[in-house]
């Protein structure tokens, strides 16, 4: 698993700058030119990977070194660069925002100077000229130790203005300019209250992505793209500095942050379904393959279409997604509900998280009040609100022992919904209580048996302990004669 691959970062100054427009057209770009991509993205984002994953073909992979620690990117980015030509990572935010105003923890720049990756800044340079090259050298600037390399100019306006934004950029000491977008000339992502409407949702994504990766190959340069990830050094940057053989990379790693690659199956392999479909699709791809590797065999579901449950599972897992926007369908699905309790009465391991929690829950009222039976087997119900009511990274702390941790235990996560949960009433079986830093936020999810219900997006290769403690519950209800 070697991390001397050309890479690159895609990055801008702000959201809505259409880094991931472009991000994505690039990649696609560079696919259909019969590289091997890798798509990345910075942060805990799930929608923006699956567009990477439609036009490359390959996961998209998230790095966030916050969830899994400096040590973990690397060992993550070595696994997937494996065998592939070009790693293109979209950066999140703007590429100093992070987890606090004061520091770069969580930022695209963190990333970029961790990885050792050059930078291309996205400017959307509608209504500014030489204005553009200011923003560009204020973030050289701000932080001269990022690896800035060029800028892609976006929403240009016409050729005249293009000129003035060529020349202006060549006289500030010939800043590579590596593409230029004209305003108008590649599709929109369609958005709504968490982002960009996932690509499992869009029947029109067949016709935009096409267009927007012919628009990006005609308007970028392509060679000049490559050139520069292939400027990259051998090694990544915080974890392998000084270090001339890029296939110490994971070796070091896990020398300096005590990473350990996870232990051989303990038992047979359980096979374990997960839900997946337009209303459930929120996973790490690196957490699925965890699982994998520590003896899991992963097996799709879709709670709107199916009347059953996958045959010969041990346990089940119920990602975040959207089920606010087919609670008709899922409540109509009374077979697939009625397979689940049943799974549940008969003590089979369940991991539910945000989307799946809510599925879980009573009921659910929508936006507009309207509510929905759902399954039942957490005993409150799940409003949809108008305001963000999570958003951020946690820590978690166990209020008591369940399928993933033990009393005590912390689990690193992130929350983003606009639905607020209400039990039926106290005394209620708690999973975690939320903190940030030395705040506490709430008490959050439902912990009982062999079930665990909550907001919390997990990744768990962040914990190779909570992943196998996972598999070890299906493995022993299995044993028991389970299914």
């Amino acid at each position: 698993m070697m991390m001397k691959v050309p890479r690159l970062m895609i990055a801008a100054v702000r959201s809505g700058a259409g880094k991931t427009s472009i991000a994505t057209g690039l990649m696609g770009a560079l696919t259909a030119r019969g590289y091997r991509v890798q798509g990345f993205k910075v942060g805990p984002d799930f929608i923006d990977p699956g567009y990477h994953t439609a036009v490359t073909g390959a996961a998209s992979r998230n790095l966030d070194a916050w969830l899994l620690s400096p040590g973990g990117v690397c060992e993550l980015f070595g696994r997937a660069v494996a065998g592939k030509d070009i790693a293109v990572i979209e950066g999140v935010m703007g590429v100093f925002d992070g987890l606090q105003g004061g520091g770069e923890r969580g930022s695209s720049a963190e990333m970029a100077k961790l990885l050792d990756c050059p930078v291309v800044l996205v400017i959307d340079v509608q209504a500014q000229a030489r204005s553009a090259v200011a923003e560009y050298l204020g973030c050289r600037a701000f932080d001269p130790q990022l690896p800035l390399a060029g800028v892609i100019l976006n929403r240009v306006q016409g050729s005249g203005h293009l000129e003035l934004l060529r020349e202006s950029f060549r006289e500030a000491g010939n800043i590579p300019v590596l593409g230029a977008i004209r305003e108008g000339s590649i599709p929109s992502l369609k958005e709504r209250h968490l982002g960009l409407v996932p690509v499992t949702e869009q029947q029109q994504v067949k016709q935009v992505l096409p267009k927007l990766v012919e628009a990006v190959s005609a308007q970028v340069d392509l060679d000049g793209i490559v050139r520069l990830a292939a400027s990259a050094s051998s090694g990544c940057g915080s974890c392998c500095k000084g270090r001339s053989a890029a296939g110490d990379c994971l070796s070091a790693a896990a020398k300096r942050f005590n990473i350990q690659e996870p232990p051989p199956p303990d038992g047979e392999r359980v096979l374990l379904a997960y839900a997946w479909d337009e209303a459930f699709h929120f996973y790490y791809r690196d957490g699925l393959d965890l699982l994998e590797r520590l003896g899991g065999d992963l097996v799709p579901f879709s709670p709107l279409r199916d009347r059953r449950l996958p045959a010969g599972i041990g346990g089940i897992l119920l990602g975040g997604g959207f089920p606010e926007l087919f609670c008709r369908q899922l409540a109509e699905n009374r077979e697939m509900m009625r397979c689940l309790r049943r799974a549940h009465a008969e003590g089979m391991p369940i991991y539910a998280e945000c989307g799946g929690f809510m599925y879980l829950c009573r009921q659910i009222f929508d936006g507009r009040g309207d509510a929905y039976p759902m399954v039942g087997l957490v005993p409150g119900s799940c409003r949809m609100e108008k305001h963000l009511t999570g958003i951020g990274y946690v820590e978690a702390p166990a209020l008591s022992d369940n399928v993933l941790c033990r009393s005590g235990e912390v689990l690193r996560g992130h929350e983003f919904h606009y639905s607020s949960f209400i039990p039926d009433g106290e005394p209620f079986p708690w999973a975690f209580s939320f903190r940030k830093g030395n705040r506490l936020v709430r008490r959050d999810g439902y912990a009982s048996g062999n079930l665990l219900a909550t907001y919390l997006h997990f990744h768990f290769s962040s914990s190779t302990q909570a992943a196998a403690r996972f598999l070890a519950s299906c493995r022993s209800w299995l044993k028991r004669g389970g299914g």
